[in-house]
């Protein structure tokens, strides 16, 4: 079956968070909106643990570093449109329980929310592909 490609999980850095040496990790709470609580409760560290400076703790710069490849997925559906997909996390989603994207990662489902947009743009690549196949056959 079709879907996502092995390397296809690293998209392009349409927000412009930065990778490696070069991440900004205060830019995601920053895009989503979420305070040092959220961060907190994601990434399993105490509030007062939570900083954004050469001090990072390892755990919370490694679960932003997630989210922002997460939300560049997000992106790459919309073209890299950024307004598109800041908007599509703070939307209430019917797909999800009727909770946006941001309330999941602040509520702590963010393993959840990554799953389902894996499995979203599998079907979309799937889609995509038996499209070509058939405009192929016309």
């Amino acid at each position: 079956m079709p879907g996502i490609g092995l390397f296809d999980s690293v998209p392009n850095d349409y927000l412009q968070f930065g990778r490696g040496s070069s991440f900004d990790p205060k830019r995601v709470p920053k895009v989503l909106g979420l305070n040092k609580e959220d961060v907190s409760r994601v990434a399993s560290v105490s509030v007062k643990s939570v900083r954004y400076d050469d001090a990072i703790p390892e755990q919370v710069r490694d679960r932003l570093e997630e989210i922002a490849n997460t939300i560049n997925m997000v992106a790459e559906a919309f073209d890299g449109d950024i307004e598109k997909t800041v908007a599509w996390f703070r939307a209430r989603n019917p797909m999800l329980g009727d909770v946006s994207p941001r309330d999941m990662i602040r509520l702590g489902r963010y393993e959840r929310l990554r799953k389902f947009i894996i499995h979203a743009m599998s079907d979309r690549v799937a889609a995509q592909q038996q499209m070509n196949i058939t405009a192929k056959m016309h």
